[in-house]
């Protein structure tokens, strides 16, 4: 009798210590909840719908977002599996796991800004808690997810115009060498073969006195290890970019020693990290023919596209202008002077 009482008293005990408050809510020890959080300025109202996962047991406490863009549908589908893949009762610590950060954007169809006060969440960070709803959104996500994050993950995609190939990333300084190394292995844990490194070194928007602007880098700001999923593009639902995802994220959960799993995280036997990005943009407005498409391996002036007129004529010929991979191309006809036209990734083997 004293042992059973002895077995009963050690897992209550356990229980209770993970146990999580949120939002004025107590979410118990192996269970998850539905939020939905309203969000309003003196023009419109808004919500940000959130579930928080409670594991069986203590750990640590994973900030995951996903619809920073709400026309980047693979994360927020991916989200949707998540809920039901991730076993409260087979999890250590806590996930908060944001299904749509911007529903404005999202429920409006509008690429890259909220369509209620037509600014970029990703641009956005830390927000502002007296400002419009854009700002407010990022008020809220900064002081009450990124704060209580031990680790965190924005999940991200090709938006409407954007042919973008699938990585994954994580943030990097020389002065956060622990935050760092950690973001590493994470990423290396999320499964895409190649990894784009965020140098932050000398960046404006990683010091204190500066707006972080993304999402992911206000964690990082905080010495939270951060990363990035970039998988889907064009704005379009592609089944294998959901599933790669929702693999990718609960691989990390193993490694993070989240899972109470039999399995280890599944380990590649090598990745092509991406230190250094090229990015082209356009001189003229007027119709993109893009001869390459994301993924593509190209060389420096090789000729990679053209813009013309509204009438046909060739205004410009795009030559590359750095040897890579394609990790991101406009894949739709209109293009705007100044607008960003690919972004050419440098290999290398780490």
């Amino acid at each position: 009798m004293k042992y059973l009482i002895g077995i009963l008293c050690f897992l209550f005990a356990n229980a209770s210590f993970s146990q999580f408050s949120f939002q004025g809510e107590t979410i118990a020890a192996g269970t998850k909840k539905h939020f939905k959080v309203p969000i309003s300025d003196k023009n419109h109202t808004t919500f940000i719908p959130i579930t928080v996962i409670c594991g069986i047991e203590k750990g640590p406490t994973l900030g995951i977002t996903a619809g920073v863009h709400g026309y980047e549908y693979p994360p927020i589908m991916a989200g949707q599996r998540l809920i039901k893949s991730i076993n409260p009762k087979r999890l250590k610590g806590i996930v908060i796991l944001v299904q749509i950060a911007n529903v404005g954007s999202f429920s409006n169809r509008s690429p890259f800004v909220n369509a209620l006060d037509k600014k970029n969440l990703n641009r956005t960070f830390p927000g502002n808690s007296n400002g419009t709803v854009t700002e407010k959104i990022a008020d809220f996500i900064t002081n009450s997810i990124i704060s209580k994050s031990d680790f965190f993950l924005d999940v991200r995609a090709g938006d409407a115009s954007e042919d973008l190939m699938p990585y994954a990333a994580y943030y990097s300084n020389t002065t956060m060498p622990s935050a760092s190394s950690k973001g590493r292995k994470m990423a290396e844990a999320l499964l895409f073969d190649h990894i784009v490194i965020f140098k932050t070194d000398g960046k404006d928007y990683i010091k204190k006195d500066k707006p972080s602007l993304y999402c992911s880098a206000e964690a990082f700001k905080r010495n939270i290890p951060s990363v990035d999923i970039e998988c889907g593009r064009l704005g379009m639902v592609e089944n294998e970019a959901v599933l790669k995802i929702e693999e990718g994220i609960l691989n990390m959960l193993i490694h993070l020693n989240m899972k109470i799993s039999l399995e280890k995280a599944i380990q590649q036997n090598a990745y092509l990290f991406i230190e250094n990005r090229t990015y082209q943009s356009s001189a003229f407005d007027g119709i993109y023919y893009p001869f390459k498409k994301s993924g593509d391996y190209i060389t420096k002036g090789m000729k990679i596209g053209k813009i013309t007129d509204y009438f046909g004529n060739t205004l410009e010929t795009v030559y590359a202008k750095a040897d890579g991979i394609i990790l991101l191309t406009i894949g739709t006809p209109p293009i705007k002077k100044g607008e960003t036209l690919l972004v050419i990734g440098d290999v290398n083997k780490i």
